[in-house]
């Protein structure tokens, strides 16, 4: 019997009205500092009004090592204009004032330097919901999952098609909120075709648990959020977000608005594909 890890997760209730209306969650990030701190923020509200359901909100890091070119580039942008961890606060603050739900995705190495649970103190006081961790493994996350408990946030780890069955198992029971099912082998980035590897992995996912799946690397349009909306309850979108951010306000209102369109046709639409 899959394990159940809706009781007291903080995006629960999200993901549960999301199967509700019979579609999957859109879940976009954007790095805090690109193009500029303020445009970040206003980046995010926009995201937000357009029909973002959770905002990954960026940690800019000076060895991004699992991130592609889009992403690195922001990031170096942010760093060079002095952004700070503090500044991620900031986002978060915006997010959840326009109405958003926030997370944040992070190295660790900044949370560390800030201090764990201060950290999830002021992630939580700034009214985040959880933490994605792409390079923390769960047998190395006790402090961040007593952190985590102590003020109330998801923990959000990373699973891969090369995990095997016993760190599939680890991690979800780790995991709260949602697992990022990362769906190729490799770097961030947009493609032109999703991989073939991520509904297998999902289905391996949910011999172990019920927690939501959130599937990411690679989506640039609606149609591919269809197709991945058709067997995972969150779509994860970055790269693509980055490029329309640094092409004008209105082409990331746009895309934004698509990718709402095609988490809400996937299960029709992925259905036929994945049937």
């Amino acid at each position: 019997m899959p394990e159940s890890h809706s009781a007291d997760s903080r995006l629960g209730p999200l993901f549960a009205r999301c199967r509700d209306e019979k579609r999957s969650a859109l879940i976009g990030y954007l790095p805090v500092g690109y193009p500029d701190l303020p445009g970040s923020l206003d980046a995010m509200r926009t995201m937000v009004e357009a029909g973002c359901d959770i905002i990954e909100v960026g940690v800019p890091y000076s060895d991004p090592v699992m991130d592609g070119p889009t992403i690195q580039e922001a990031a170096e942008q942010a760093l060079r204009q002095g952004i700070r961890v503090k500044d991620v606060f900031k986002a978060v603050e915006a997010i959840s004032e326009a109405g958003g739900s926030a997370v944040v995705m992070t190295y660790w190495n900044p949370v560390l330097a800030y201090g764990i649970d201060a950290f999830a103190r002021d992630l939580a006081g700034a009214g985040g919901l959880g933490l994605i961790t792409p390079n923390l493994i769960p047998e190395e996350a006790d402090q961040w999952i007593a952190a985590s408990h102590e003020h109330d946030l998801d923990r959000i780890f990373l699973v891969a098609p090369s995990s095997t069955e016993e760190r599939l198992a680890m991690t979800l029971e780790a995991s709260s909120g949602f697992v990022y099912a990362a769906s190729t082998m490799g770097v961030t980035g947009a493609r032109d075709s999703v991989s073939t590897m991520a509904p297998e992995l999902c289905a391996r996912v949910r011999l172990h648990s019920d927690i939501p799946i959130g599937v990411g690397l690679g989506v640039r349009n609606k149609k591919q959020a269809a197709e991945i909306a058709g067997y995972a309850d969150g779509v994860i979108v970055g790269s693509a977000l980055v490029s329309a951010v640094s092409e004008s306000s209105e082409a990331l209102r746009a895309l934004t608005a698509e990718l709402a369109e095609g988490v809400r046709a996937g299960h029709t639409e992925g259905a036929e594909v994945h049937s």
